[in-house]
C-alpha cells in the first residue's frame, strides 16, 4: 500500500523571524502571523512607543516578541543591530512613498524612496543571508503590484519596486543551493498610514476601487496567510518569485 503524502506543516514553533516596519500597518500583521503560528518575533522599527505597544499587546496574546528600535537604511547600525543574531524568517515591511507628478521629482525625493525601498533592502538581504548561510532560511519583503505595473504619480515608487523585484530574482540564483529562498508579497492598496493620503482623494479612491476586479480595497488581513506560507516549510520549493495580492488588478 503506497503511503498518502502529508500536507507540509505552516506552524513555526522554534523558529526565530525578524519583521521590519513591524510597529503598525502590514508590518504588524506579518509579526502577529507569525508569532501565532509559534515564532519567537523580533519586531523593529524606527519609532519606540507604537514599536512597544505592538509588543505588548502582541506578548499579551501570549505570543513570544521582542522590540528591536532600527533604521534599516541606515546601513552602519542596521548591520550593527543584526550583528551576532540568527533568524530562520526576515520579513522586511519598512517602506516608504513620495507621490506626485515625475516631472515634479526632486533627487531627494528621489533618494530617499530608493534609500529604504531598493538600498535597504539589499543590504538587509545580504545580512539576513549571511546569517542564515549553512542552515538555509525565509527572506521575505513586502513589494507591490507597482513593482510589475506603472500607476499615477508614482514613478519613483515604481522604480524602486520594480528594482525590488528584480533584486530579489537575482539573489535567489545566487543562494538557492544554500537553502536560502527569497520571495516577495506584492499587494494592492491596502488599508494602512501609508495609502491613507490616496483614500483621502476622492478621484484616486475611485480610480483604485475600478482596477480591483475584485472590487474591494485589501486589509491587512490579506496579507497575513501569503506571509506564513512563504515563511513555512509548505513554501520549500519557492524561491524568487512574487505572489501577487492584488484582488485582480494586474490580470488585465
Amino acid at each position: 500500500m503506497t503511503d498518502l503524502p502529508r500536507t507540509p506543516s505552516l506552524r513555526l514553533d522554534g523558529k526565530r523571524a525578524l519583521v521590519t516596519g513591524a510597529s503598525s500597518g502590514i508590518g504588524q500583521a506579518c509579526a502577529v502571523a507569525l508569532a501565532e503560528a509559534g515564532a519567537h518575533v523580533v519586531c523593529a522599527a524606527r519609532g519606540r512607543d507604537r514599536l512597544d505597544e505592538t509588543v505588548t499587546q502582541m506578548r499579551a496574546e501570549g505570543w513570544s516578541a521582542e522590540a528591536l528600535v532600527l533604521d534599516i537604511a541606515d546601513l552602519d547600525a542596521m548591520p550593527a543591530a543584526l550583528a551576532g543574531q540568527s533568524f530562520d524568517v526576515v520579513v522586511n515591511s519598512a517602506g516608504l512613498a513620495r507621490h506626485g507628478p515625475a516631472i515634479e521629482t526632486t533627487a531627494e525625493d528621489f533618494d530617499a524612496v530608493m534609500a529604504v525601498n531598493l538600498r535597504a533592502a539589499y543590504f538587509l538581504s545580504v545580512a539576513a543571508a549571511r546569517a542564515m548561510a549553512g542552515r538555509g532560511g525565509a527572506i521575505i519583503h513586502i513589494s507591490s503590484q507597482m513593482g510589475h505595473v506603472g500607476g499615477i504619480d508614482r514613478a519613483v515608487y515604481c522604480a524602486s519596486k520594480h528594482g525590488l523585484e528584480g533584486m530579489i530574482k537575482a539573489m535567489a540564483v545566487e543562494w538557492g543551493r544554500q537553502q536560502i529562498r527569497i520571495n516577495s508579497i506584492c499587494p494592492t492598496f491596502i488599508r494602512t498610514p501609508l495609502s491613507a493620503q490616496t483614500f483621502d482623494n476622492p478621484e484616486r479612491a475611485a480610480w483604485v476601487e475600478e482596477k480591483i476586479k475584485l472590487g474591494r480595497i485589501g486589509e491587512v488581513e490579506d496579507i497575513m496567510g501569503a506571509v506564513l506560507y512563504l515563511a513555512s516549510d509548505a513554501a520549500a520549493l519557492i524561491t524568487g518569485t512574487s505572489l501577487l495580492i492584488d484582488g485582480g488588478w494586474t490580470a488585465d
